[in-house]
Parts: structure tokens; C-alpha cells; sequence
């Protein structure tokens, strides 16, 4: 049984170890709350875009562009968020562990050699020059830092080389922010671009709360299922946007993919660095909760050590003056 001495040296380093995880998990959530206005103020901009494609593809079905031209791949590339420092559960793990199945899949039919991987984060970059793949540059500074303007030189530079035929298809692998508490991985393909899909996919956020526990989660998708049925009762307009497209439908829509490009690579990074911090919350939320719990168990450990001690040093007392 270990000494009086070393159960509080053991209190104190699980203290200070505390003390830590519960600071990480504040800036984390401050950060996270951060992340989540940056979506907020990028969500105008996604609606009013995807309102004018949704306008123009009823009103064209078949006006067409060169981004969303599928052929036989023979190069890709994968575009692939992580972050640029750990403690945050299995975020990267789950994010590398993805890559390298996309890369398997791949090397079967046209080899890895013919993979490029654009890494956006310090981890799957180490990881990826390790493995060896063939790495188009470096961008770790943008998992910190988010950029705009950065986004769309990546995401000019993967639309030129498919325009010119250099590579056939790229895929995103990333983490889609859900809430808090769920960040769901996500591969999807980038280029050539499926506008309809991407109009419908899932784009649903809870961008207003920071608490992952499981009854808060529980609380808004109970809140979020009474929104969902309020909407449905509302009366359905349909579109009445009287565009007039000049010079033709085709010309509009090579310019106006592109900014779709580049909206869903921003989109990704910022998904990508919310869920980062969601995930450093939780894990550290998670290891706090256990050093409160070994706490607890370290505390009675050395009361019952301290009562046995006590009772021992009684014992003698009693029966030295017995004896004598």
C-alpha cells in the first residue's frame, strides 16, 4: 500500500494536471465560438449563391462548363484537413485514417504515384511525406489561420491543372461541423462538381452553442426537430428571380462555378477548424471529469490510509499502558 506521502504527491500532480485540461478546454471553447461567427458570416454568402444556381439550373437543366465534366481518372487529388497540433481526441486519426484508405482505393486502378495531396494541416503533412505520397505543397499556416484568399489560390490552382486535363478528379476529406458534440467525417468529390448534390447537401450547423454534454445535445436536436416542423407548416413560395442572363446561360455559369469552387474549399477549412476546436473541448472537457474522478478516488485512498494510520498509532498507545 503506497505511503501517505506519495498519495499527496499523486493529489498534487492530478491537480495540476487539472488545472490544465480545464484551461485548455476554456480556450478551446473560446476559440470554437470564434470559428463558429466565421461560418455565421460566411452563410450569406452561401445562400444568396445557391439561391442564383438554384434559379439558373430550373431554368436551364442542360447549360453545362467545363468543372463538371466527369471523365476516366487517371490522376487525382486529394485535398485534406487536420490540424496543426494534437489533444484533440481522434480528430487527425480519424482524418489520416481516411486519406490512407482514398489513397488505397486509388493506388489499385491508377497508383499512388498518380495521387497528388494538397495537406492543410501540419499533421496529415508530416504524415503524408512519411507515407512517402506525393505532396503539393505545404499549408499548415491555413488550419490556424483561415483564409479566404489563400482558399482560392488553392482552389484556382486545382481548377487550372483539371481544365487542362492534369488531373481528373478531387476529392475533400474533412470533418463537416454539425454542433459541439458532432463532427462528422466527411469525403466528398470537389472537382468535376456536381452543383445538385451540392445544393442539397446537409449545410446544417448549430452555430449558437459551445457545450457538448450529452443532455444540452439532446436538448437542441429536440429544439431543432420543433423548428424543423415549424418550417414545414410555413407556406412554400416558389422562386421568382426574373435573371437576365447576359451574353448566354454557358458564360455565366463558367464564372459562376468557379466561386462555388472556391466557397466549398473555404467552406471545408472553416467546418474543419470548428470541429478541431469542438474535439480539443470534448477531450479536454473528458479529461478533466477524469482527474475530478481520480481526485475523488486519491482523496478517500488517503483518508482511509490516514484513519488506518491513526488507529495503528492507538493501538500501540492502549496496549503499552495495558502492558504496563
Amino acid at each position: 500500500m503506497p505511503s501517505l506521502k506519495e498519495i499527496k504527491g499523486r493529489i498534487a500532480s492530478v491537480n495540476s494536471t487539472r488545472k490544465i485540461t480545464s484551461a485548455m478546454k476554456m480556450v478551446a471553447s473560446s476559440k470554437l465560438h470564434h470559428a463558429q461567427v466565421a461560418i455565421q458570416n460566411m452563410l450569406p454568402y452561401e445562400e444568396l449563391l445557391e439561391h442564383i444556381l438554384k434559379s439558373f439550373l430550373a431554368a436551364e437543366a442542360e447549360a453545362q462548363t467545363i468543372y463538371d465534366q466527369e471523365r476516366p481518372v487517371k490522376r487525382a487529388a486529394l485535398v485534406v484537413f487536420s490540424s496543426n497540433s494534437s489533444l484533440c481526441g481522434g480528430f487527425n486519426a480519424n482524418i489520416i485514417k481516411q486519406m490512407t484508405h482514398a489513397v488505397d482505393e486509388y493506388a489499385e486502378t491508377i497508383g499512388r504515384d498518380n495521387v497528388e495531396i494538397y495537406p492543410i494541416g501540419r499533421k496529415v503533412y508530416e504524415k503524408a511525406r512519411k507515407m512517402g505520397l506525393n505532396v503539393q505543397g505545404e499549408y499548415s499556416a491555413l488550419a490556424d489561420h483561415p483564409n479566404v484568399h489563400d482558399c482560392i489560390e488553392i482552389a484556382m490552382e486545382l481548377g487550372r491543372k483539371f481544365a487542362q486535363g492534369e488531373i481528373d478528379k478531387v476529392e475533400l476529406i474533412y470533418h463537416h461541423f454539425k454542433s459541439a458534440g458532432s463532427q462528422v467525417l466527411t469525403r466528398k468529390t470537389f472537382l468535376p462538381i456536381d452543383v445538385e448534390s451540392e445544393l442539397k447537401a446537409d449545410h446544417e450547423r448549430d452555430l449558437e452553442s459551445v457545450i457538448a454534454t450529452k443532455q444540452s445535445q439532446e436538448y437542441l436536436k429536440n429544439r431543432g426537430e420543433r423548428k424543423d416542423e415549424g418550417a414545414k407548416s410555413e407556406e412554400v413560395k416558389p422562386l421568382n428571380d426574373n435573371f437576365i442572363v447576359e451574353p448566354d446561360m454557358n458564360c455565366v455559369l463558367s464564372l459562376l462555378m468557379p466561386k462555388l469552387a472556391h466557397l466549398m474549399l473555404y467552406t471545408a477549412l472553416l467546418d474543419s477548424n470548428a470541429s478541431e476546436h469542438a474535439a480539443r473541448m470534448v477531450a479536454m472537457q473528458t479529461a478533466t471529469d477524469n482527474a475530478d474522478e481520480l481526485l475523488r478516488q486519491l482523496n478517500l485512498q488517503y483518508n482511509k490510509s490516514r484513519q488506518q494510520a491513526i488507529t495503528s498509532e492507538l493501538l500501540d498507545i492502549v496496549g503499552g499502558s495495558v502492558n504496563n
